[in-house]
């Protein structure tokens, strides 16, 4: 039998398998609920993208300086099936490693919306949670091609900054930004008000290398407003330069400062 024709007999098996209503029985044993998560694209505005849900996992503790190691189960599947391994690497490594009940699997939370675009928004909303950001993903089967969409999807210095944005209001994830009013300005925010005045002041601009914001084409027009300019390049970083190179960043603004 095919691996597919085996998951699909499987998955058949499971939903014609059920419990009685009463359970089994006095010496039976119990089954705690599962958290059942409304599809967000139905009782509510028309196309809602299905949002993360917050994940069951367990964390075991290591080094914070050495990205942690996180494992996903596959189809059927859930974290315990990495306790023992997690365990040993722990040990073995000195890393935390994270061990993941996918949404709809083991003690995670139920919901009708279930895909990789899914599964990889909920590790995004997860991992910066746990400060596990970067990370190494080990992924079976399933497992697997949701850490192959993450690693593709993964602009993670943006997201990072982006997720600061999202806060959750009365059981619900909400932007706490008016990306109405973002978008329609955005052509404004990018561009700069034409102005004739200068400053004489003394000014630091700090560029990341890998950063296209500040461009050299940039530098008469700087220079023109502000004469007493001294324009900084940090090689390593990109346009968030605190985040990317802290101490390049600090020591950048105490010269300046002296």
């Amino acid at each position: 039998m095919r691996a597919g024709q085996q998951l699909a007999s499987m998955l058949r098996w499971t939903r014609a398998w059920r419990l009685p209503r009463e359970g089994l029985g006095p010496h039976g044993p119990s089954f705690a609920r599962v958290p059942v998560a409304p599809s967000s694209s139905s009782g509510g505005r028309g196309g809602a993208e299905p949002r993360p849900l917050p994940l069951s996992y367990r964390l075991l503790d290591g080094e914070a300086a050495l990205p942690a190691v996180v494992f996903l189960h596959g189809l059927f599947g859930s974290k315990t099936n990495f306790n023992s391994i997690a365990k040993i690497l722990a040990q073995q490594t000195g890393r935390r490693v994270l061990t993941v009940d996918a949404r709809n699997h083991g003690d995670s939370p139920h919901s009708p919306d279930m895909s990789y675009e899914i599964m990889s928004q909920d590790l995004q909303d997860l991992l910066p949670q746990l400060g596990l950001v970067p990370c190494v993903v080990v992924g079976h089967s399933m497992g697997g091609k949701t850490a192959m969409l993450l690693a593709l999807q993964r602009d993670m210095a943006v997201r990072q900054h982006l997720l600061t944005n999202l806060v959750e209001v009365d059981g619900r994830f909400v932007w706490r930004v008016n990306l109405d009013a973002l978008a329609q300005h955005l052509d404004k925010l990018l561009a700069f008000p034409q102005r004739q005045e200068s400053y004489l002041g003394p000014t630091l601009f700090l560029r990341g290398r890998n950063s296209q914001f500040v461009h050299p084409s940039h530098h008469p027009e700087i220079m023109r407003l502000f004469p007493r300019a001294q324009i900084q390049t940090v090689p390593n970083a990109g346009h968030w330069i605190h985040a990317d190179c802290p101490q390049d960043f600090i020591a950048a603004i105490r010269g300046f400062l002296v």
